[in-house]
């Protein structure tokens, strides 16, 4: 009968692979070898340990499936960790050491987490990529800054003790910079790739105290000091603020903060400063304040509307001093004085524009713009250039040389530039030609003929005056 049976065709037995599977007693024996290992890495007594053999175990409970208890169980046991021992520390240095004993806890808690992370590493690869959880060191960061740093009363004072230290060093005292360091690391670590944390926790506040820090100051500084003295204090107050930052916050700091400054200081200020009585723009102008101005140029460059500002101070400056000085002049025998004193101011507006305003466009037509707006205020300008020109080229000029009034000569042709009757000026500009060649009083001819190229640009016909002037003096030689 055996035999008969085994003769029969029967179908092939398949051999099922023997199940990976683990009975819970053994579970735990492996988690409770690791949990014994985490906790022994947590208090620092981790030389005793075989992390080959550690890793091997975690390596199994992943292997079968065991994952997720592995996952959870780490999760408990830092936390666990951190709410009885690290954060008991942490509230019991409140008043004594704070930052100190907070960045000892955080170093400890990182060293920590390399190490668990690399005896967890297989879960790190297959458990944590299939189930889309944090990593191991991102889970402790996580925990510790939620059972930790973002703890009720440590949050608060983690906060209020950096703000205060940020206050003492504005006063003028020296604070442990470092200890601000690692705690703005800190926050930003905890973020995670992100700046939410060190926003929420530290960079809000900061920059809310930092303007009201400032709206104080502002009107403290301009109560007590002239326009001079307030720019200066400004100047200094963003450069402490940008060195602060680069020394112990995170740098997308430094533009925040010193936007605050530049808004509270400058921006909300901006003509109170300029109009300062004795020590404001004008003032500066009057009294040749070159570096001054300067100043102000680049911090007013800082906020928007900033150099409007000022041009538009300046600007006003310059149109009432220029119709002051074309209508003080109304005869013709003034008319040298008329035009230098025009020429003096175009120098001392020239000198402000490439010393103090950095040879900015802006300023530049400005200035142009108001030596038309005042030259041609007095219908008489265009004689009165001409008259000046015929001052510079008649013979018996005492104590010039050609090449100054050449000099002077290019700086007429700015203002020349700037008058809108040019065809009036260039009839008095014949009639004033013609009458020194009648007379031989020109200083040399070829002054005469770099006048008249200079004037061709804008007065065609002037050429014709070369031939007239050939002509004029054959007829004299005659």
């Amino acid at each position: 009968m055996l035999k008969s049976g085994l003769s029969k065709k029967e179908p092939k037995m398949r051999i099922r692979a023997f199940p990976m599977s683990m009975d819970e007693k053994y579970v735990e024996s492996i988690w409770a070898l690791l949990k014994n290992a985490i906790q022994e890495i947590q208090r620092k007594n981790n030389s005793g340990l075989s992390f080959e053999e550690l890793y091997r175990n975690a390596y199994t409970m992943v292997l079968h499936k065991h994952g997720e208890r592995l996952y959870t169980g780490l999760k408990e046991v830092v936390t666990s960790h951190l709410e009885a021992k690290v954060r008991e520390e942490v509230l019991n240095a409140l008043n004594n050491n704070f930052l100190q004993t907070l960045n000892q806890a955080w170093n400890d808690h990182q060293t920590s987490m390399v190490m668990i992370r690399d005896i967890l590493m297989y879960m790190d690869r297959v458990y944590v990529q299939q189930n889309d959880v944090d990593n191991v060191y991102n889970l402790g960061l996580i925990i510790f800054r939620d059972q930790v740093v973002r703890y009720g009363c440590i949050r608060d004072h983690l906060r209020e003790t950096l703000l205060g230290l940020v206050a003492r060093e504005r006063r003028g005292e020296v604070v442990d910079r470092i200890a601000i360091k690692n705690a703005s690391q800190m926050l930003m670590v905890l973020g995670i790739n992100s700046r939410a944390v060190y926003e929420e926790d530290f960079e809000r506040p900061f920059l809310s105290q930092s303007a009201e820090f400032y709206r104080m100051e502002s009107q403290k500084f301009l109560a007590e000091n002239s326009a001079s003295v307030y720019i200066r204090k400004v100047e200094a107050r963003i450069n402490e603020e940008a060195e602060r930052a680069k020394h112990y916050l995170d740098v997308s700091t430094e533009p925040r903060i010193v936007e605050v400054v530049e808004e509270e200081l400058i921006k909300k200020h901006m003509k109170t400063i300029v109009e300062m009585e004795n020590s404001g723009v004008v003032h500066m102008l009057k009294n040749q304040k070159t570096d001054d101005l300067g100043c102000m140029y680049k911090l007013f460059s800082r906020v928007s509307d900033g150099l409007k500002t000022v041009s538009q101070c300046v600007s006003q400056y310059l149109r009432e001093k220029g119709k002051v000085l074309v209508q003080e002049e109304d005869g013709g025998t003034n008319a040298v004085i008329f035009v230098q004193n025009l020429l003096d101011l175009k120098d001392r507006l020239d000198h402000f524009l490439h010393n103090s305003f950095a040879d900015d466009k802006v300023f530049k037509q400005m200035i142009a713009s108001d030596f038309e707006y005042f030259l041609n205020f007095n219908p008489k300008s265009p004689e009165y250039l001409s008259l000046f020109i015929d001052d510079k080229l008649k013979k018996g000029v005492k104590g010039m040389t050609e090449q100054e009034i050449e000099s002077v000569l290019d700086k007429t042709m700015v203002l020349f530039r700037f008058l809108q009757e040019k065809d009036v000026f260039e009839r008095y500009y014949k009639q004033h030609l013609a009458k020194r060649l009648l007379l031989n009083k020109s200083v040399s001819d070829d002054s005469e003929k770099n006048m008249i190229s200079k004037l061709k640009e804008y007065l065609p016909d002037i050429e014709k005056l070369d031939d007239e002037d050939n002509s004029s003096r054959e007829h004299v030689q005659v």
